[in-house]
């Protein structure tokens, strides 16, 4: 049976190589490194939403000599995900020099399952490589950070990113002006899964359409949020979660991350106080499958703290 290539335009044009990987000079160059030698240390790659971490942790698992444990710790996070299926491949026999294991969006990691997984990274240093990405660092045990070293991967400038996406269309063959390429690129910088993904929803039979009124309305979300906590009302916990649902933002944290930028807008002086509700809103989340709902819970404890 033949081979089903992807259709999601974000797996279809992933980089493969690090020659077609985007980012700075000089970890490319250390990367690079990193290959040639047929090694790498224990990493963290932390960074923003679509910087690429994911990417530049597979490249390096597809380029040396390896055998490759893949784990998506927003799913896998407990310390029976850690001790079974890490320990059990990090201690397992293998015909091929190195292991490495991703442990992608590590920085969910419950606290017990980091105190877990440091012991195991002093274990098996000698055969096992271990590569952490995250969003959120600060997450991170300072004993676990210490043994790893970090390369904080940003964002290509735009320009950088628009020849990307051009490329992509030009290889799906899709009609577009570049203008509209522009406006998505500006709409949605710096997350380029996200870029990729509007610039495909928005081409239809091979051209790119793009509704500017519908984009403006999905990223004036926050805006919208803010409003209602600055005029709050007993309706305002329902709106707010109205907002929120039609905006399509999947990763609900980076919301409290910008409500936090604006807290000073719609709660003057309770700067302190906000940063300690939100604080409970990450530590609780860990702990919840579904942290929309925490997030829901958090907005209501500020609406009430707003009131008082």
């Amino acid at each position: 049976m033949e081979k089903k290539e992807h259709t999601i335009w974000t797996e279809l044009y992933r980089p493969k190589t690090l020659e077609d990987y985007i980012c700075d000079a000089k970890t490319k160059a250390k990367m690079a490194e990193f290959i040639k030698a047929q090694d790498i240390p224990h990493l963290l790659f932390p960074g923003t939403p679509g910087a690429g971490k994911t990417t530049l942790a597979r490249i390096l698992a597809e380029n040396i000599n390896c055998d490759v444990l893949y784990l998506n710790a927003t799913e896998e996070r407990g310390m029976d995900d850690i001790r079974d299926k890490v320990g059990r491949f990090a201690s397992a026999a293998s015909f091929k020099p190195l292991k490495i294991v991703i442990l992608d969006e590590a920085t969910h990691l419950l606290a017990a399952s980091q105190v877990l997984l440091l012991n195991m990274i002093e274990t098996n240093a000698l055969k096992t490589r271990f590569i952490l990405t995250g969003n959120y660092v600060e997450r991170l045990i300072p004993a676990l950070k210490s043994r790893l070293q970090k390369f904080e991967l940003t964002t290509p400038d735009k320009s950088e990113i628009c020849e990307m996406a051009t490329n992509i269309l030009d290889a799906e063959k899709v009609k577009y002006d570049v203008k509209d390429v522009a406006f998505v690129i500006n709409r949605y910088y710096p997350d380029q899964r996200d870029i990729i993904n509007n610039l495909q929803a928005n081409t239809l039979n091979g051209k790119l359409v793009i509704d500017k009124k519908q984009i403006d309305i999905r990223n004036t979300y926050l805006d919208q949020v803010v409003a209602e906590l600055k005029n709050p009302s007993k309706k305002s916990f329902n709106v707010i979660r109205q907002i929120i649902a039609d905006s399509g933002v999947s990763d609900v944290s980076i919301i409290l991350k910008q409500l936090y930028t604006q807290v000073d807008e719609y709660a003057p002086n309770m700067a302190g106080t906000i940063a300690v509700i939100m604080e409970e809103y990450i530590y609780h989340s860990n702990f919840r499958i579904d942290s929309e709902i925490t997030l829901l819970a958090c907005i209501s404890k500020i609406l009430e703290t707003i009131k008082e």
